[in-house]
């Protein structure tokens, strides 16, 4: 009966797992799709997107601190009590977190609307105030959906979680290019209030197709709410049944211990991912104040020196971070589904089990970091031309060929945390965080206003110093990883025949596309490079037999996919 129970609930595991790693696949995918299709719109391009991401950078700090880490400690706590059959305590939590979280939401929504102003000033572009502004509402939403899908997840249900995140990315969507095209095709509009808006007070169109872009943000985060809510709704009569179907004796609590018990959780969580909103607004309070001193002496309007300074910040903001991120998208739901499996591994006492899957983890983010590194460095122009043929500029390839090997470096991190805090080192990854983004800051004020450093200043500063930040980080927490546990890493089949199928994958990559760009125009040529590297990258792998029989089992259809191989003699059996 254990065996039967254990079966189930690993596979109910799995399944969560799958789900949330697809949900985080199509996330990433429909953010791409809209921010692509929103730079192209004509008008909006690189300065709308430094408008909208500065603002949103500034938004996704205060959700750190009311909502990352919510649904992990909330997950906590109910799934300890449903264990033991406290049901009605579960969900007394769920309400008591309801109650905490409206309050915190609510507080840190009206924090960002009443000091919009102060923060677009520190920023160095007031347009930002109302992006901040059209974006208040979702703080407090958000945190109560986080709620919601932490009670749920402690229920082992992860479909809350999962859908709601793919609906709420769905709408943000869909809202954000029509209300983007409906500002951008407004001059079509004969006598239209906004236009007359516009006019009185003298704002620009991209600013206001930015805070429209905003709009639809809260407004998909509240539709995503209400789902979360009915789906809530749903449920409730089975709750309910549980509750009143529970033999434990029901010892209520005051809900000023329950709310301490659940800030003590979240707020340990909630650290490494506060840090990591600093540390991405370092670019938003460096980047524009920097560009700014630095072009002060090539223009003769501050106008015209913020309009350059933003627009250059958008090509980061809204062009290099989404590229660089796409990969850690993959990475971080690979590396979440490893941590359960360390934590249980060190539990049982199993230390070889536990290093082996280390070392995978590690070998597998290679496999997925190198390549997107040097697929980006070396293609970066036509990638870029491929995705923003409206709003191409010659500064986002340099930018891009550097921001690239913060790619390596981003997704080690990733595996080496979730590693930490499988190890019981949960502080580990904060720390090295902090510090790389003390040495980010240091790095953008040194080498931001320096034009005259050439490919070290100016925006490539800021590459420079993400890439110098990330790396710190890595020594950081490769450290601690095997001062934790030591770990048997060959060095040969780790780290050399990755970097080998890479280079080889870099360099084919390079020659292919000269050859395919004098017979093809250059957005197909690209496309066929793409999908060639990736299948000269697996065949590489399969050659140089980068896994070996266990590193097969521990893939998705791994054994399926090893027995196929002995089958055609790729593999011995």
């Amino acid at each position: 009966m254990r065996e039967r129970e254990s079966k189930e609930n690993k596979q109910s595991f799995m399944l969560g797992v799958m789900s949330l790693f697809i949900a985080q696949i199509v996330v990433k995918l429909l953010g791409l799709v809209y921010r692509l299709v929103i730079t192209n719109i004509d008008g909006f391009g690189d300065e709308g997107n430094g408008i909208y991401g500065a603002g949103y950078q500034i938004y996704t700090l205060l959700l750190a601190v009311s909502s990352i880490g919510v649904p992990n400690a909330i997950s906590k706590l109910v799934s300890e009590k449903l264990a033991v059959g406290k049901h009605e305590e579960a969900h007394e939590i769920f309400k008591t977190a309801m109650l905490l979280f409206s309050i915190i939401g609510l507080v840190l929504s009206t924090l960002l609307f009443v000091f919009s102003r102060t923060l677009a000033n520190l920023v160095g572009n007031s347009s930002v105030q109302g992006v901040m502004i059209a974006l208040s509402p979702a703080i407090l939403f958000v945190s109560l959906a986080s709620v919601i899908r932490g009670y749920f997840n402690g229920m082992y249900n992860m479909k809350a979680t999962s859908n709601s995140q793919m609906l709420e990315q769905l709408f943000k969507s869909i809202l954000t290019i029509t209300f983007v095209q409906i500002i951008a095709n407004i001059s079509l509009i004969k006598s239209s209030w906004l236009i007359n808006l516009l006019n009185s007070h003298n704002t620009n169109r991209t600013v206001i197709m930015a805070i429209a872009g905003n709009v639809a943000s809260s407004v998909a985060t509240i539709l995503g709410f209400l789902y979360l809510h009915i789906f809530y709704l749903c449920h409730k009569k089975k709750i309910i049944a549980n509750i009143k179907n529970s033999k434990v004796v029901y010892r209520k609590e005051k809900r000023s211990i329950i709310m301490k018990k659940i800030l003590a959780i979240s707020i340990p969580i909630s650290i490494a991912s506060i840090i990591s909103a600093i540390n991405r607004n370092i670019d938003t309070f460096t980047v524009v104040n920097g560009l700014k001193t630095a072009l002060i002496n090539c223009y003769s309007s501050i106008d015209i020196v913020t309009n350059e300074a933003t627009r250059l910040y958008g090509i980061l903001s809204g062009k290099i971070d989404i590229l660089v991120g796409m990969p850690a998208s993959l990475n971080v739901a690979f590396a979440t589904a490893l941590v359960p499996a360390i934590s249980g591994a060190i539990a049982n006492g199993d230390i070889k089990t536990a290093k082996r899957r280390i070392t995978f983890s590690l070998r597998i983010t290679l496999l997925i970091g190198l390549p997107c590194a040097i697929g980006m460095c070396v293609l970066a122009g036509p990638i870029l031309n491929l995705l923003f043929p409206n709003a191409y500029s010659p500064e986002a390839a340099i930018l891009l060929r550097l921001s690239a090997f913060t790619i390596i470096f981003t997704l080690l991190n990733q595996t080496l945390g979730g590693t930490l805090q499988g190890l019981g080192k949960v502080y580990v990854p904060a720390i090295s965080l902090a510090i790389g983004a003390v040495i980010k800051l240091l790095l953008n004020l040194l080498l931001i206003p320096r034009l005259d450093w050439g490919i070290l200043g100016g925006i490539n500063g800021a590459a420079i110093s993400s890439i110098v930040a990330s790396c710190v980080s890595f020594i950081i927490n490769m450290k601690a990883t095997c001062k934790s546990i030591k770990l048997n890493l060959n060095i040969y089949q780790t780290y050399i025949k990755p970097v080998i199928v890479t280079l080889i994958v870099g360099l084919s990559s390079y020659y292919t596309h000269h050859f395919l760009i004098e017979i093809l125009n250059q957005k197909l040529a690209t496309i066929l490079v793409i999908l060639v590297a990736i299948m000269v990258d697996v065949v590489l792998l399969i050659v140089f037999k980068v896994f070996d029989k266990e590193d097969y089992t521990m893939l998705p259809y791994g054994n399926n996919i090893y027995q196929f191989l002995t089958k055609i003699k790729f593999l011995k059996a």
